[in-house]
């Protein structure tokens, strides 16, 4: 059964069972509590906390997701990825583990068709009633086993939601381990579906431990929390030991295989084994991530792709594959799974361009660190010790991004040992010190909660009077610095401000916090940088005291920043017309994913599958300043969020409303729930100037623009380039497409031109060459010296040149040059030499290192460079005894 089948039917059951079907969320979560999306529950986690009341009593998904914390895992178990796609179904209060329960075991039995005999239950320790569900549906006692809390107890890590569990388990029989059930073996016993039944509230952890929480009580409205994974269940079903020889890989494993020039050898505990599955996996999960718009980068989500690219290349080194292999293997990834998930195929070109650069720039530290791990071996023999210390480990790692793995294996090709224990206890210290960094951040967010927390309980919540004026008579209630109060603030002093009547409007719904100044009744005042929500309804005001001291109690006047705050509503309002005649040009699909509204720009970020043609967006920019330039009223109402929706005002996943909501119309086009602030009539938001529209994700586009006084000046400026442009090309600018394209077209003959001449001058130095041809014994080779030419004319030279040389015995070629003060080598050979496995890189090995540089290139043809051209000769000479030891063996 293929994965596509599999999903299919799974929808199919779900949906045909009153599941409303919810697309995946991107991998880049909207929540700041996590990296990296990686449970299908994510996307619906303010539905279990009761934050927002879900639009559906059931949802049906199939979720992308990410873990590394089993990275060491992959290639080692049957079961480990770092991605895997998750399919859920969810219910939201409506029903609960009867029904759960029920739902699983005949999916698996009666459509997935999975022996039941085969299936095996775990269940929370206490949960008798689990246990008795599952024997209802038919599963004998023997085969339902109670573990723990670290094994059965499901919670996010933070106070709320949670629940016991159960876990469907399928035994793949005894080539997979020993019996005795998934207590006693997980890679026989393979966790394929855990149910979380979501019935309790937990709260703050005592120690840090799974089972130190307590549990507070149980849950008004208990919901379910399903996680089926594709990978797992594709194996099972389609027979194969691995995640890897699924469809969901295998075109990728098979392109690795062809790369390696030899065949997986199986699931046979082998390094070689391994590497060939972290090469196919690391690719899917690189592929999705930079989908979704993850970069590499040396923090957060950046780093984490960093690591998966570079321990892929690696692997895929100790597989002997030494030119670049990323795009190749990722471009498989893509052509195998763009079909089920189409942003793949939209976003090829970035992916190819990320990985190859950053293949491109691992290549540069491995050349760096082997310099310098060069260094440290010749100094420890030197000095009579047989052991590269730790501390070199470490330094090689930590600073340079160099992998253990290679410092190992070139300390024991000089007959060397590495102080390991010493490397890994550098690395445990350097981790406690993040992790207490991570603490002590944690620690600080914590006091100024619990801070904001008793100034609300004394005093209430702000009293926004922002909408009708920037300016307010208020009282300093409360000054904090790192989350602890201050009896009196000084001149310089960065501080947070609470007052109890604020015009500064909180950033909110992609809106950012207004600015502006506090100016207390003697005269001190402070000036605003920021505003943001401590709590729901709980204004902060973040600033500096700039003349005089501030304290609690002293009453103020607060004055918003007026033209900065009439900026950013021309830009929320322009945002709502936006997503307007997005909606009317692409579907009702195209809701906003998020935005940012600021004083010149606004960002909008929409659900849609594909790249809106410039043509299209040029008319949707048109539409909108025509809309704007009719000057709609802007009218602001309230209602209950029920009347609100009736009326069909527009809300948003992941916003919080109450009881009574605020809409904002703009005309007849837009009707949105919104806490922001607006521009009185439309034609004030205007004009508005679209600079771009690209991809952020899977399913996800973002618009930018420039509104008001912002767009004119963008205007002007491009006025300004295209006369400076047609200056330049004495044209008129009605002429100047016209005149651009005659000058490109003789441009490019007159590159031809060039290009032809210069490969028949190429041509006459191959022949030449050829020409000075050595004859040894049954073979041929050229060595020379050529002047100052760039490193692809070189190898196109060794090419033509070996070309010319006898083709029915071994013969080859080395050039040498120097380019912009780099010394480049190149080396190609002939079939003959080939037929005997020799590869071009291995003649440029030793001569590449005499030149501070590297070899690379697969086959024929190979080639490298270094800094150090005064040793040009040394490595020609030391190139051409390799050539020779080649040729006559």
């Amino acid at each position: 059964m293929r994965s596509a089948d599999i999903r299919k039917i799974f929808f199919d059951y779900f949906i045909s069972r009153g599941h409303t079907r919810v697309p995946s969320s991107s991998l880049v979560p909207d929540d700041p509590t996590l990296l990296l999306a990686n449970a299908g529950m994510n996307q619906f986690k303010p539905y279990f906390l009761g934050e927002v009341p879900p639009p559906y009593p059931r949802a049906t998904s199939v979720q992308k997701c990410a873990r590394t914390s089993d990275i060491d895992n992959v290639g080692r178990t049957t079961r480990h990825a770092t991605f895997f796609e998750m399919l859920g179904n969810f219910s939201f209060g409506d029903y609960f583990k009867a029904d759960a329960i029920r739902y699983a075991w005949e999916l698996l039995t009666e459509h997935y068709r999975l022996d039941p005999e085969k299936l095996w239950i775990t269940v929370y320790q206490d949960d008798d009633e689990a246990i008795e569900l599952w024997r209802q549906v038919g599963v004998p006692a023997e085969r339902i086993q109670r573990l723990g809390m670290d094994d059965n107890f499901w919670s996010m890590g933070v106070p709320g939601p949670c629940g016991p569990c159960s876990e469907v388990c399928y035994d793949r029989g005894p080539a997979f381990g020993p019996a005795g059930g998934p207590e006693a073996n997980g890679e026989r016993y393979l966790e394929i579906w855990n149910l979380v039944f979501m019935q309790n509230l937990r709260g703050e952890s005592a120690g840090g431990g799974k089972g130190d929480f307590p549990i507070l009580g149980e849950l008004p409205n208990k919901s379910i929390d399903t996680g089926l994974g594709l990978d797992r269940i594709a194996a099972i079903l389609q027979g194969v030991d691995t995640v890897c020889e699924t469809d969901l890989l295998a075109p990728t494993l098979a392109t690795v295989e062809r790369l390696a020039g030899r065949r997986y050898p199986g699931r046979n505990g082998s390094e070689e084994s391994v590497s060939f599955q972290v090469v196919t996996e690391h690719a899917r999960s690189t592929a999705f991530l930079i989908a979704d718009g993850v970069l590499p980068s040396n923090e957060g989500r950046g780093y984490v792709l960093r690591r998966l690219m570079r321990r892929a290349i690696r692997h895929a080194r100790s597989l002997g594959i030494d030119r670049h292999v990323l795009a190749e293997v990722v471009g498989s990834v893509i052509d195998n799974l763009g079909t089920d998930w189409p942003d793949l195929r939209h976003q090829r070109e970035l992916i190819t361009a990320v990985v190859s650069r950053e293949e491109e720039t691992f290549g540069v530290t491995l050349r760096q660190g082997t310099r310098l791990l060069d260094a440290a071996i010749t100094r420890t023999r030197t000095s009579g010790g047989t052991r590269l210390t730790g501390e070199t480990a470490f330094e090689l790692h930590d600073t340079y991004g160099f992998p253990i793995e290679l410092t190992l294996e070139a300390a024991q090709a000089a007959g060397l040992t590495v102080d390991e224990d010493r490397y890994a206890a550098l690395l445990d210290e350097q981790r406690r010190r993040a992790k207490k960094s991570g603490k002590a951040q944690t620690a600080a967010a914590m006091r100024r909660q619990d801070a904001y927390r008793a100034i609300l309980s004394q005093h209430g919540r702000t009293d926004f009077v922002g909408y009708t004026g920037t300016t307010a008579d208020t009282e300093l209630l409360a000054l904090l610095a790192d989350g602890e109060s201050l009896p009196v603030a000084h001149e310089g002093q960065q501080v947070e401000v609470i007052i109890s009547r604020s015009p500064f409007y909180a950033e909110r719904g992609g809106q950012i916090g207004d600015t502006g100044t506090l100016t207390t009744n003697d005269g001190s005042t402070i000036e605003i940088t920021d505003t943001t929500y401590g709590l729901d309804g709980f204004y902060v005001l973040t600033g500096q005291v700039t003349t005089g001291q501030a304290r609690p109690g002293q009453s103020a006047h607060a004055v918003v920043d007026a033209d900065r705050r009439a900026a950013i509503a021309r830009s929320h309002s322009a945002t709502h017309v936006l997503h307007a005649m997005l909606r009317r040009n692409l579907g009702e699909h195209a809701r906003q994913q998020g935005s940012l509204v600021a004083p010149d720009r606004l960002r909008f970020d929409f659900a849609h599958f594909a790249p809106v043609d410039p043509d299209r967006l040029q008319a949707i920019g048109v539409m909108i300043n025509d809309y704007l330039l009719a000057d709609p009223e802007v009218r602001v109402w309230h209602a209950t969020r029920a009347e609100a929706e009736e009326a069909g005002a527009i809300a948003f996943f992941g916003d919080t409303y109450g009881d009574l909501v605020r809409i904002v119309d703009i005309g007849d086009a837009s009707r949105e729930l919104c806490g922001g602030t607006h521009v009185a009539h439309a034609a004030q938001a205007g004009p508005v100037r679209i600079l771009g529209e690209s991809s952020i994700g899977a399913g996800l586009r973002r618009i930018e623009a420039l509104t008001g006084r912002d767009a004119l000046q963008r205007v002007d400026q491009e006025r300004r380039l295209l006369d400076e442009v047609t200056q330049l090309l004495g044209s008129r600018p009605d002429d100047l497409i016209a005149t651009l394209s005659k000058r490109l077209a003789a441009l490019a003959e007159a590159e031809k031109s060039l290009a032809d001449y210069r490969r028949r001058e190429l041509e006459t130095v191959a022949a030449e060459l050829a020409g000075k041809r050595r004859d040894l014994g049954q073979g041929t080779l050229v060595t020379a010296h050529v002047s100052n030419m760039p490193a692809a004319e070189l190898r196109t030279l060794a090419i033509t040149v070996v070309d010319l040389l006898p083709r029915a015995t071994p013969a080859g070629v080395v050039l040498a040059t120097i380019d912009d003060g780099k010394a480049l080598l190149a080396a190609a050979i002939n079939r003959p030499l080939l037929d005997r496995g020799i590869q071009a890189r291995q003649l440029l090995i030793e001569a590449a290192a005499s030149i501070g540089g590297g070899a690379g290139g697969t086959g024929p043809i190979a080639s490298a460079g270094g800094r150090n051209s005064t040793a040009l000769s040394t490595a020609l000479a030391l190139a051409e005894d390799a050539l020779t030891a080649v040729i006559g063996r």
